[in-house]
């Protein structure tokens, strides 16, 4: 399971890439319409951070020093992937409010 986390998490930091890179190269050029994390929406903001949740948890409850068997590491990884869906949608309200 650890090839899946990291193959999550890799994923994950790429899409962020791409959204963070993405968005400051379209402001540059004076196309804020080709801004990727405009475009992918909300949506697309919640699976990068689902991935990267889902990555994190999961490679730090393998590596954990309490030896976890891998049906709890699941359950951790997908506990966390939760957490940073709701903390996206926060993060997203928090922009629009202010």
């Amino acid at each position: 399971m650890v090839k899946v986390y990291a193959i999550s998490l890799v994923i994950g930091i790429i899409g962020l890439l791409v959204v963070i890179m993405g968005g400051a190269f379209a402001q540059n050029v004076g196309h804020p319409e080709r801004d990727p994390g405009t475009r992918a929406g909300v949506i697309g903001k919640v699976i990068v951070g689902a991935l990267i949740g889902f990555g994190m948890g999961g490679l730090s409850a393998e590596f954990s020093p309490l030896d976890f068997i891998w049906q709890v590491s699941l359950v951790i990884a997908v506990a966390a992937a939760a957490l940073s869906v709701l903390w996206v949608r926060y993060a997203i309200a928090q922009v629009e409010v202010g």
